[in-house]
C-alpha cells in the first residue's frame, strides 16, 4: 500500500507540473490582459504536434523540443497581433465566442497538416529507463525529468515576476493596468510578451508529455477543464496560485482516482466499491474546488477585489 501511495503521489506531482505550464499562462492572460482563452488548450496540442514534427525531421527529441519553442513563441505573438488584441475591448461574451472560433480551426488545420491518427514521439535514450525508488519500486526516468523540468521552470518564472522588471510591470497590469498605461508603458507590447509567454509554457508543456503519451487531436481538450479549475482554486493572476492549485488538483485527481475505491470498500461490498469509487472520483476535484470557493471565493491567492 505505500509503495501504491509513493507511486501515485509522484504521478500527481508529474500531472501537477504540466497542469502548472499550461495554467500559468492561462491565468497570466486572464489576470493581466483580462481576456478568456478558451483556445490555450489547443497550443498544448500544437506543442505536441510541433516537437513531434521537429524530432521526426531531425532525428532528435532534443532538437525537436529546441525548435519547437522559437514556433511556439512566433504562434504566440500572431495569435496576439492578429486574434488577441482585437478582443481586449470587447465582452467576455465575445472573447469565448471568438477563441472558441480559434479551437475550432486550430482542431481541424491539425487534421489536415498531420491527420487523425495519434502520432507517438520516441523516447529520448538519455532519459529511458527507470530507477529504483523504494523496494520493489522502479519509477521512469523521463517522468522524473518532466517533474525537474516543470519545477525548473515554476523557479525562473518565480524569479522572473518577482526580482525583474518585467515582472514588476506584469505585477502592475494585473491591478493597475490604466495607470501602467498612463505612466508611458507600452501597454500592448507588454500584452503581446505576456501572452507569447503563455503560449510557449503551454507549448512546452505538449512537446515534453509527447513520448508519454500519444499525441492526438483531442489531448488539448482533455486538459482545458482542469487548467480552468487549477486557475479558479489558484486565483485569477496569480503564478504562485497556478503552481499551488496545480499540485493539488493533480494530487487529489491522482490519488483520489485510485485510493477512492479502496476507501469505499470499508462501508460497501467490493462490486459497490468499485461502482462507486469510479463514480466519485472524477468529482472530487471539482468538490475541492467548491470547497475552497466557499471559503476563499478569491481563490487560494486571488487578491480580494
Amino acid at each position: 500500500m505505500t509503495n501504491l501511495l509513493v507511486l501515485q503521489l509522484l504521478n500527481g506531482l508529474q500531472l501537477g507540473v504540466l497542469l502548472f505550464l499550461i495554467a500559468a499562462g492561462l491565468t497570466l492572460v486572464f489576470g493581466i490582459m483580462d481576456v478568456v482563452n478558451l483556445a490555450h488548450g489547443v497550443l498544448y496540442m500544437v506543442g505536441g504536434y510541433l516537437t513531434a514534427s521537429f524530432a521526426a525531421l531531425t532525428g532528435s527529441f532534443w532538437l525537436g523540443l529546441g525548435l519547437m519553442i522559437p514556433a511556439a513563441a512566433l504562434i504566440g505573438l500572431v495569435l496576439e497581433y492578429v486574434v488577441i488584441r482585437r478582443l481586449y475591448e470587447r465582452s467576455h461574451l465575445d472573447q469565448v465566442l471568438a477563441t472558441f472560433g480559434l479551437v475550432m480551426i486550430a482542431n481541424e488545420t491539425v487534421k489536415i497538416i498531420w491527420g487523425t491518427a495519434p502520432i507517438g514521439v520516441p523516447m529520448p535514450e538519455l532519459l529511458d529507463g527507470s530507477i529504483p525508488l523504494m523496494g520493489p519500486l522502479k519509477y521512469p526516468v523521463y517522468r522524473l525529468a518532466i517533474i525537474a523540468a516543470g519545477l525548473a521552470v515554476a523557479v525562473g518564472l518565480y524569479v522572473m515576476v518577482n526580482h525583474t522588471r518585467l515582472g514588476m510591470l506584469l505585477r502592475a497590469g494585473a491591478t493597475h493596468r490604466n495607470i501602467v498605461a498612463a505612466l508611458g508603458v507600452p501597454i500592448g507590447r507588454l500584452f503581446a510578451i505576456v501572452f507569447m509567454l503563455g503560449t510557449v509554457m503551454a507549448c512546452f508543456a505538449g512537446g515534453i508529455v509527447a513520448p508519454i503519451l500519444s499525441v492526438d487531436t483531442g489531448m488539448g481538450e482533455s486538459v482545458l477543464i482542469l487548467t480552468f479549475v487549477v486557475v479558479v482554486i489558484g486565483g485569477i493572476g496569480s503564478v504562485k496560485g497556478a503552481f499551488f492549485g496545480a499540485i493539488l488538483v493533480a494530487l487529489v485527481d491522482t490519488v483520489g482516482g485510485v485510493f477512492g475505491p479502496i476507501a469505499m470498500r470499508a462501508v460497501l461490498d467490493p462490486a459497490a466499491a468499485g461502482q462507486a469509487g469510479r463514480t466519485l472520483a472524477p468529482m472530487l476535484v471539482y468538490i475541492l474546488m467548491a470547497a475552497i470557493l466557499f471559503a476563499r471565493p478569491q481563490g487560494l491567492f486571488g487578491a480580494r477585489s
